[in-house]
């Protein structure tokens, strides 16, 4: 074989060379065949390489040991390539699979004509009919092996070679010459296997299209693609996770309406009169009057038992089934909805680290958009110009990430950034500080005067939900004009920072609030008249709720759409504003931190922020395609739902958690209203509920030994939350075990191209020195 042949001997070294000049092997390399079907992009990648620089080079240049060392002359940059070198580069593993070379199974290919040392005709035929015949063996040999196998071992062995398309359908074609057609006519089937496998396959057929179906229409698909071709993936993060939102509030809404709000609904309480106080529209702002008296907030549960049992059971007084006890079903419902969503945040969250830290190398996601991502079944028009956008968006993602590199800068330029960089922060620290001090006094002052029966009462209620809507508005402007003084380089950086701000300034916030509800107004509520403080909590996060969306409102048209109007008929400018995706993922959290707080005493709340998120949605969306532009600094969102999820999770939600926690387990209830009235803390219903359990039902003990074993004893609890962080942790470690050796098979991968590179160039070195002892060539 040419493989194994000697240097030293000159007759075979001066027919390699004739037979080299218009080798096959040397056009398929120059992709004149089909390229290997191999997943290793090593090979490929340094084999064009090898072209690249082949096809630079200007002139021959003489070799020498020093090459190999990072010499200034490389060694493959050469005019003509031997007869054994372009035998080895066409016996590389991406060029073949074992014994049998791929560039065998092509048996005519045209030489390249633009080749600088071409040689005459003559010795090209003389090339071509000396290869045929090894390769065509060779061929052969792999046809004769193949055919020994089963038809299934035949498809897997093929299935693994690393061949290109066409040679693959070629050595099929004589592989399975000996089998019949795969049709159904031509097999000698019965009438009924025929019909049954036909029924199999359109089933298949129809299983295949409903899933590609019920794939679309997942809610908001077709918006969202348009949204993330034009704008990027930074916009399209903050709609998918308003859509997780909504879901979540979905999911809690479906648990209180079923076995808290629907209850209560078909046995209305008889402490209040719906004819007392009559409807007049400014209820759907302050959340008071006839709303109050409704299953909105906590004040209008009763603390009964709602027994079921026939009309002449009832009349009787007898029950055959266990009453329901709304007290225990406040309890219960409120506690398992916060269980499963924490469930479901935690999964989202390590499904969210996992797909973060699978994210490849910048170069790798980018060979892959580059030559994989174009979906060859779309026709439509439309659907072509979406996925052409969003590919292109992406690429310059991808491309922002590989050239985005920070500029070297001084030492007093690094100094006066760094200095710019601590007054902002300083800055804004301090704005964040006093307007929770105005949070504060404005709290204080309206908390003193709200038992005054004035005309100007529901003015006041709405003042303060007003004044803290108002600083979330301004002062994320304020955050963005601190931003832009500081001039960050990269356009994530900027965001990042914008997002930690809004969330100080949101925390702060919350906390004022949480500490006047918990320490002034559920400490003494007789002293500030209020009858019953869980529904004045309640309307006050209704209020900052709707208050909330009323401004996002006024912020949308007023910032976004006539700002786009000024500056386009009075600055004469074409620029649109940027969308804010840090403000509007902070006001997203805010409203859902509000939701989960209030859903304890108004268990309605979580509907109200469906209708919200709904109509956010399609306003956002509609605000964005009007009045905003895509960023002019693109960049690749990889990490930011990551980061959504994460803020979600773990201030927002176990904020809102203790909150709750502490409501239940600490704070004495109000005597006058609600399903937990005359009792100590809101946890002694169910404990009541269980000791009547077990007293009255026997047969339903279990249900008190569960409550005993999961609720009062905190066992459980620890156990829980140790089994959540554990499963957290190992997903991380194995998330991160998997990235690392991504990591070490690229890097295997890369050396393994040296080490070509490094034996070709030995090769070409070798085949010169034995040209120089042999000159008659």
């Amino acid at each position: 074989m040419a493989h194994s042949v000697s240097f030293s001997t000159c007759r075979r070294d001066s027919d390699y060379e004739n037979l080299g000049e218009d080798e096959p092997g040397q056009v398929s390399f120059q992709h004149v065949g089909e390229p290997a079907a191999s997943t290793q992009r090593s090979p490929e990648i340094f084999g064009m390489d090898f072209i690249m620089e082949r096809s630079d080079s200007s002139s021959d240049s003489s070799t020498s040991d020093d090459t190999l060392d990072g010499g200034p002359e490389n060694s493959l940059q050469r005019r003509g390539w031997s007869a054994a070198t372009l035998r080895v580069l066409s016996s590389m593993p991406s060029r073949s699979t074992g014994p049998n070379s791929n560039a065998g199974v092509c048996t005519s290919r045209r030489p390249n004509r633009h080749h600088p040392s071409r040689p005459n005709q003559d010795d090209a035929v003389q090339a071509e009919a000396a290869e045929i015949t090894p390769e065509e063996s060779k061929k052969q040999q792999l046809v004769s092996n193949l055919r020994g196998l089963s038809v299934s071992e035949r498809l897997h062995r093929l299935r693994a070679m690393t061949l290109s398309l066409a040679d693959k359908m070629e050595i099929r074609r004589l592989a399975f010459s000996d089998v019949a057609e795969s049709s159904l006519i031509n097999r000698d089937i019965p009438c009924y296997s025929r019909l049954s496998v036909y029924i199999l396959r359109s089933w298949r057929h129809c299983l295949f299209g409903c899933l590609s179906v019920l794939s679309s229409l997942r809610l908001w698909h077709s918006p969202m693609k348009k949204l993330s071709g034009r704008f990027g993936t930074g916009v399209l993060s903050y709609f998918l996770f308003l859509r997780t939102l909504l879901l979540l509030n979905l999911l809690l809404f479906v648990i209180t309406g079923l076995f808290l709000v629907f209850p209560q609904a078909i046995n209305p309480s008889h402490l209040y009169d719906s004819h007392s106080d009559t409807f007049t529209g400014l209820e759907l702002l302050t959340g008071r009057g006839y709303l109050s008296q409704s299953v909105m907030f906590y004040g209008y549960y009763a603390n009964a038992m709602i027994k079921t049992c026939s009309p002449p059971d009832c009349d009787s007084g007898k029950s055959l089934n266990m009453p329901y006890s709304i007290p225990a079903a406040y309890f219960f419902t409120i506690t398992i909805a916060f269980f499963i969503t924490c469930i479901i945040l935690v999964y989202n969250v390590s499904t969210s680290l996992g797909r973060r830290f699978h994210v490849l190398k910048s170069h790798g996601n980018l060979a892959t958009k580059v030559f994989c991502s174009w979906d060859f079944k779309v026709s439509k028009r439309t659907s072509v110009r979406l996925q052409s956008e969003k590919i292109s968006t992406q690429l310059k993602e991808l491309l922002s990430e590989m050239i985005g590199r920070e500029d070297a800068k001084s030492y007093m330029q690094r100094l006066g950034h760094l200095m710019v960089h601590l007054l902002a922060w300083v800055t804004c620290l301090a704005t964040i500080l006093l307007g929770a001090m105005a949070i504060h006094y404005l709290s204080e002052s309206k908390y003193k005067a709200v038992h005054k029966q004035s005309a100007d009462k529901e003015t006041e209620l709405l003042l303060m939900s007003a004044a803290v809507s108002g600083f979330n508005l301004l002062l994320p402007g304020f955050f963005n004009l601190c931003a832009w003084v500081e001039n960050h380089d990269s356009p994530s950086v900027r965001v990042y920072v914008s997002i930690f701000r809004n969330l100080l300034l949101k925390v702060s916030i919350v906390v004022v609030l949480c500490f006047h509800w918990l320490g002034r107004i559920a400490v003494e509520p007789e002293s500030r008249g209020l009858q019953c403080w869980e529904n004045f909590v309640g309307q006050e996060l209704y209020r900052l709720l709707l208050m909330d969306f009323i401004f996002t409102v006024l912020y949308t048209f007023l910032g976004e759409f006539l700002w786009r109007l000024f500056t386009k008929q009075v600055l004469r400018r074409k620029r649109k504003p940027v969308f804010d995706i840090a403000r509007n993922v902070l006001e997203l959290i805010y409203g859902q931190t509000l939701t989960w707080l209030g859903v304890l005493f108004a268990p309605l709340l979580p509907a109200v922020q469906i209708i919200k998120l709904i109509v956010l949605f399609y306003m956002k969306k509609s605000s964005l395609l009007l009045n905003c532009q895509a960023s002019r600094k693109p960049w690749r969102a990889s990490q930011m739902t990551t980061l959504f999820i994460s803020l979600l999770c773990f201030p927002s939600f176990l904020g809102a958690a203790v909150f709750v926690t502490y409501t239940i387990w600490t704070i004495r209830p109000s005597p006058g209203c609600g399903p937990f009235r005359n009792l100590t803390t809101m946890i002694q219903s169910s404990q009541l509920w269980a000791r009547e359990l077990e007293d009255t039902h026997p047969s339903m003990s279990w249900l008190s030994l569960a409550y005993n074993f999961l609720v009062e004893k905190p066992f459980f609890l620890f156990l829980a939350s140790g089994v959540l962080l554990m499963v957290l942790y190992l997903h991380t470690q194995v998330v991160d075990g998997q990235r690392r050796i991504i990591s070490r098979l690229e890097k295997q991968i890369e050396n393994e191209g040296k080490d070509k590179k490094f034996l070709i160039t030995k090769l070409q070195i070798l085949y010169e020195q034995s040209s120089q002892v042999c000159p008659d060539r």
